[in-house]
């Protein structure tokens, strides 16, 4: 291998084209996360945007809901019958129309209403629930992350939410009789009084309108019955509401009313994962660029001496590494830095997360390096070889990202830059889980993986026509 690495020095163009490809990454990302800028509008003013609710796990989360509650102090439970639930979503606007017509009934499939222990009012706070969705059943759900499916049985339902110590236990029932553990949330260091009651949410209906995605207006109204206990101080918080831009007047606020044993929650929001920030590998947009020379070298160092194969698949595959992680180790951490003083907040991630992009970026950039030194050796023209490879590498991904055929990330070498998603797909989260959103069809390992196997394929079929 020392000697291929002779001669790649000795083509000083192959040097300096590495190079450019490592700065180029670089300037374009500095740049984007010092000059983009995000406000957000109230009647003072415009000001810069402010950060996401972050959980207990420092991750994104939307904390948006109606609860009818009162205070816990040390364990008990709660019990109640969730009779029915009714809801309205707001349609579509006509093409060419202002803001629609008005909302009519319906649920979104992830409408919710059920028993609730949380750490205070905070948003972003711990908390264990258990509820009835509209169109998936039963969920025993905790710290927004953790979802356990139980019975797929209709209204009405029993629930029973039941705290010992930092164990919750959510139980459910067709008859208030026999009861059914659906699960169990450890909340270690869950402070001795909580808050305890009933709860209602409904997430935006999605729909995709002007050729982007869209979140329309739902809410959600549940009546419970057979509340346990039904004294006490009960109080209402219409947690994370929007406001108005007058900051006073709540926009589209929940409700509470009471008759006797009977509870009216109405409810609009989510208790999820977030999923409306621009994933942190956005800002390696540069590395497009910085992955084109890379095949251009890679390319002409194999073209101008077709021999020693694997040593040149060495060389170039150390080189390609370096190209790509050496930006992203910069402008990872630069935009996380720098952005959210502008106003736009990345989605937050966890730090094996972030290493897994960076590292991840150098690998594809690695493997890509690869794949084009196969292509050039097998077809031994500098121009036909890059134009090849490009089109294998990027041409699927640009189809994905216009919406056609996303496919094509799972069975081709575009599939490889799945190793750079940061966003986290959640199944009990209805979202626009494409490639323009950030999303691939394989995890992230397994996108790499597909890559690998066509550059390890180029490698052996190229070695096959050596003399």
């Amino acid at each position: 291998m020392e000697s291929e690495w002779t001669r790649f020095r000795k083509r000083r163009w192959l040097v300096a084209g590495m190079v450019v490809a490592a700065l180029v990454p670089v300037l374009v990302g500095i740049m984007i996360a010092a000059t983009s800028r995000a406000t957000c509008g109230n009647q003072a003013g415009e000001e810069p945007c402010p950060g996401p609710v972050l959980g207990p796990g420092g991750l994104a989360v939307e904390d948006k809901f109606y609860f009818v509650h009162q205070s816990l102090r040390g364990d008990g439970s709660i019990t109640a019958r969730v009779s029915s639930m009714t809801g309205r979503i707001k349609e579509p606007p006509p093409p060419g129309t202002g803001g629609g017509p008005p909302p009519v009934p319906g649920l979104v499939p992830w409408a919710k209403a059920g028993l609730m222990v949380k750490d205070g009012v905070r948003r972003g706070s711990r908390y264990a629930a258990i509820m009835v969705t509209a169109e998936h059943g039963v969920r025993m759900q905790h710290d927004f992350t953790e979802d356990v499916a139980g019975s797929s049985g209709a209204f009405p339902r029993w629930l029973r939410l039941t705290r010992t110590g930092d164990t919750l236990v959510g139980h459910e029932s067709a008859d208030g009789k026999a009861w059914t553990e659906v699960g169990r949330a450890e909340l270690k260091g869950l402070p001795g009084t909580v808050e305890i009651g009933l709860f209602a949410a409904s997430p935006g209906a999605l729909t995709m309108a002007g050729g982007g995605p869209e979140s329309r207006f739902s809410e959600a109204t549940a009546v419970f019955d057979k509340v346990s206990p039904k004294d006490g101080t009960w109080r209402t918080d219409d947690i994370g509401v929007t406001m108005e831009p007058d900051g006073v007047t709540p926009h589209h606020p929940g409700a509470f009313s009471r008759s006797g044993d009977t509870f009216t929650v109405t409810g609009v929001g989510d208790i999820a994962p977030s999923s409306d920030l621009q994933p942190v590998e956005r800002t390696l947009i540069g590395a497009y660029a910085g992955l084109i020379l890379v095949v251009i070298v890679a390319v002409a160092f194999v073209t101008a001496d077709p021999g020693r194969l694997w040593p040149k698949a060495g060389v170039v595959g150390v080189l390609g590494f370096v190209a790509g992680v050496v930006p992203a180790a910069v402008v990872v951490p630069v935009s996380l830095w720098m952005l959210p003083a502008n106003g736009i907040h990345p989605l937050p991630a966890e730090p094996l997360t972030y290493a897994r992009v960076i590292v991840g970026t150098g690998l594809l950039s690695a493997a890509v390096a690869v794949l084009s030194l196969g292509v050039g050796a097998l077809l031994r023209r500098t121009a036909v070889a890059v134009v090849a490879v490009l089109s294998l590498v990027f041409l699927p991904y640009a189809l994905a990202l216009a919406g056609v055929g996303e496919w094509l990330l799972a069975v081709t070498p575009a599939a490889g830059f799945a190793i750079q998603q940061s966003a986290r797909r959640y199944d009990q989260v209805d979202g626009f889980y494409t490639a323009m959103t950030g999303y691939f069809p394989l995890a992230p390992w397994a996108g790499f993986a597909v890559l690998c196997a066509y550059a390890a394929l180029g490698l052996a079929l190229a070695k096959r026509r050596l003399p």
